[in-house]
This record gives structure tokens, sequence and C-alpha cells, in this order.
């Protein structure tokens, strides 16, 4: 199978970010993450960034910077992960593919249950280098 291009956008407000618990709607709900999704065919990571953050939780965003890359634990999605301003609005969460959505410190994220092992990494290795 193809490996997909996908984006993670590590959504900052202050120093807090948006981590989101998958919603029914999508595979292997439950799941603490940032915000992510796939790049559609035609489109650059940093417009895939704001369609996904718009589109998931009704916020609109400024892209940063891609900060890392990684893939999926299925191999199904090389990720890359960007950094993202969104400074003002209210989060409104899209029912089937965010059940819960907080603003959290890095260390909270950390203690959120279940998350994904590269999510873990990203968090604990790559973001105190930022």
């Amino acid at each position: 199978m193809e490996q997909r291009d996908a984006v993670v956008a590590v959504l900052l407000r202050g120093e807090r970010l948006l981590a989101i618990r998958r919603g029914p709607g999508v595979a292997r709900p439950g799941y603490w993450q940032p915000l992510s999704g796939k790049v559609e065919p035609g489109e650059t990571q940093e417009q895939a960034v704001v369609r996904e953050v718009r589109e998931e939780v009704g916020l609109t965003v400024v892209p940063e910077a891609r900060v890392w890359e990684s893939e999926t634990d299925d191999h199904r999605f090389r990720l890359h992960w960007w950094t993202a301003r969104a400074d003002s609005g209210e989060v409104v969460p899209d029912p089937d593919e965010v059940a819960e959505a907080r603003w959290v410190t890095p260390e909270e994220f950390l203690a959120l249950d279940p998350v994904f092992a590269g999510d873990r990494e990203f968090f604990e290795r790559i973001l105190p280098g930022l």
C-alpha cells in the first residue's frame, strides 16, 4: 500500500496547545492527539493544516513552520508536523471527528491516556527544543 501524506497541527495559544480526543467517526476513537488529517491531492501542507483545523474545531489558524516528520504506527501515513497559531476564536468541535478538546500544557498532554507513541515522542523529544 502506498504511504499517504498527512499533517499534524500543533496548535499553540500562549503556553498551551490544543489536544483533541478522537471522535466516534474516525479510526481509533478515544485517543488524545494534536489535530491531524490527510493532505488532499493538489493541496499544500500549509493549506491542509488550515483546512483540517477549520473542519475539526472551527478555528482559523496561521501555519508557522514544519518542525518534524514521522509516520503512523501502521505505516499508512507520513506525518508532517506543523506549528500553527490560533490566537483567538472559540473551539467548536465536529462531533464525528472530535469527542473532546482541551487547551493543555505539554506536561498535561503527556498525562493524557491513551496517546499514540509517535505523539508522545514529539512531546518528549521534539517540542522542548522548539
